[in-house]
Parts: structure tokens; sequence; C-alpha cells
């Protein structure tokens, strides 16, 4: 039941209108806010992972979400870079599998050892939604449905991360 209290402050949050931050202090939060944020994205998700933390990014809601975007628009781009790609296939077999299903639409990359560094995680919906992570090992964080500004850092950055990374071996293996 407390979680379903704690969710009601995310009900009318719709992505490109609702300018709130919102404080994410758990696993629950954090996905809940991930999921609602893809649920509504129309065309891009960036999303900057260490491991592609299963907690969040292979449950069967956000697995839904994703396919459902890549259904409705088929030039959906959802892009994730990836620090640590070899446990991200031990433990994201579902969302790998996705990914190889729907190629044309979902890329997975490792940032160049440059960016290697850099312990935030973070997904970016259409340019505009944000929800943020420091620290990429604690489910800690903010959340906002319409922050142009910072997802524009975010994205500049992303992008950069982006230009300079390059499909890992074992993410090249699903593409075969």
């Amino acid at each position: 039941m407390k979680n379903e209290e704690n969710f009601q402050r995310f009900v009318k949050l719709q992505l490109g209108l609702s300018d709130l931050d919102i404080e994410l202090d758990s696993r629950a939060d954090t996905a809940h806010a991930t999921n609602l944020m893809a649920k509504q994205a129309q065309d891009t998700l960036d999303i900057f992972s260490r491991n592609l933390d299963p907690g969040l990014y292979e449950q069967n809601d956000f697995l839904d979400n994703l396919g459902n975007l890549c259904l409705r628009n088929r030039k959906a781009r959802i892009r994730f870079l990836v620090q640590q790609p070899e446990e991200a296939v031990k433990r994201c077999q579902r969302l790998l599998e996705l990914a190889r299903k729907l190629s044309s639409s979902i890329e997975l990359r490792q940032p160049h050892p440059d960016y290697r560094h850099h312990n935030e995680a973070f997904m970016i919906a259409d340019q505009c939604g944000l929800v943020y992570r420091k620290m990429s090992d604690r489910y800690e964080g903010t959340a906002n449905f319409y922050n142009p500004v910072e997802a524009k850092r975010k994205t500049d950055f992303f992008t950069e991360v982006w230009e300079r990374s390059e499909v890992h071996p074992e993410f090249r293996r699903l593409y075969l």
C-alpha cells in the first residue's frame, strides 16, 4: 500500500508538460518514474548506464514500453550507452533480445575510455524529460517530465559520448 501511495505523486505527470522535480529515493520510485516516462515517450530515449541496471531496464513494464514505442513510431530511436557491457550481457538478456529484434530502433554502445570515469546514470525522453542519478550504483535521484534546459545539457553530453563510442563485441554478436 505504501508504494501505491508513494506513486500517487506521479499520477498527473506528463512528458513535455510537467516541470516539477520529483525526488527519487528507492528502486521502486526510480523504476516507476523510468517506466512512466518511457511509456509517454514519442520519439527518443537516450540512456546512460553503468551496466543496464536490471532493476530498471530488465523489467516487464519497461520492456513493454520500449516495444510499444517502436511499434507506435517506426522512426523511434532508443540509444543505450553502457559502461560495463560484459555485466549487462549477463544480467539483461530480455532487453538485449528486444534490441536484437528491433535493431533498426534500438542501439547499444560502449563509451570511449575517456568517458569511463563518469559514474552518473540518466534517461532522457524526447529531449525534454529526465531521470537522473548522480551515482549509477544508487537509486536516489530526480525525475522531471519537462526540463528542456537540463535535458539538452544531458543530450549534448550523451551525443558527444555516443559519437566517440563503439559497439562492444558482446553487443555486436547480438546483431549477427
